[in-house]
């Protein structure tokens, strides 16, 4: 088999909604629900999924190498039946110690971590996307310093994971200042939104960017129309710049809903 018939699994990057809100029926959550079902359509089969989650901060990029990951229902305050989701999927121990020499081989600082379960920024998207749990599994943390480059570089590293089909999978949200999801909104706030939204939109999709003026943009983002208001802090943000170092093109097809009366988004690179 020639290099360019190989398999080559997809890079996705979700907006993974208001924590386990998109399970329990929420109305809010409906365009997101019904996004992900189109989505799921669209998805092959992998042999593995590595997730990169907002939900995961560590000082060194870090990798989960438990073969058997319990669950970190890591937020509060939903119902009871958010506490007994289940996400039984199997680790990916060997797996991991591939994505650890990787990230080395990149000249990248890596730690393995044998204890941690996954987060809801996994089994709450992969609950709708591949809902039989029966895929290995495992999680790359984000680094502590929200440095972009360093992202898009993490990408990069594991760019080759995806010709073993190995599915990249960026689960983060492209709105995510939380105190506006809870207030009455205005057409100000909803123009805030969208011109962010739609600059997201043209710098993933835009396939007439070259490639360095769309990583220089994605570095940039702080100076794209009301980057802060929608990202006060950038952790939902930067899996989607592990995302765009893995696919290091424009994507091929972008997903767009609301989201608790705000505009998201999702993009795949197949």
């Amino acid at each position: 088999m020639s290099q360019s018939d190989k398999p080559s699994a997809p890079v996705l990057f979700v907006s993974h909604g208001g924590g386990p809100l998109p399970l329990l029926g929420d109305p809010g959550h409906q365009q997101m629900v019904d996004c992900f079902a189109e989505l799921k359509a669209a998805l092959p089969q992998p042999k593995a999924i590595l997730v990169i989650s907002a939900h995961w901060e560590a000082p060194v990029a870090t990798v989960t190498r438990s073969a058997a990951p319990g669950l970190i229902y890591d937020y509060s305050g939903f119902p009871e039946a958010a506490y007994h989701l289940k996400y039984p999927a199997p680790g990916a121990p060997e797996l991991a110690d591939q994505v650890y020499d990787l990230l080395q081989t990149h000249g990248l600082e890596v730690q393995a971590d044998e204890q941690r379960g996954f987060d809801h920024g996994l089994f709450v998207p992969l609950l709708m996307l591949y809902p039989d749990a029966n895929i290995p599994c495992l999680q790359l943390s984000l680094l502590k310093n929200l440095d972009p480059q360093q992202h898009i570089a993490l990408g990069q590293a594991i760019r080759s994971l995806r010709e073993q089909n190995v599915m990249i999978l960026g689960s983060g949200f492209t709105f995510h200042n939380l105190p506006e999801f809870f207030s009455a909104g205005s057409e100000t706030a909803k123009q805030k939104n969208e011109a962010f939204e739609n600059w997201l939109i043209d710098t993933l999709s835009n396939a007439e960017l070259a490639e360095a003026e769309r990583e220089q943009q994605l570095l940039n983002w702080e100076q794209a129309p009301h980057a802060r208001y929608s990202h006060p802090r950038e952790e939902h943000l930067l899996p989607l710049h592990v995302c765009f170092g893995c696919a290091g093109r424009a994507a091929d097809k972008v997903f767009t809903m609301q989201v608790l009366g705000k505009q998201a988004s999702c993009y795949l690179w197949q």
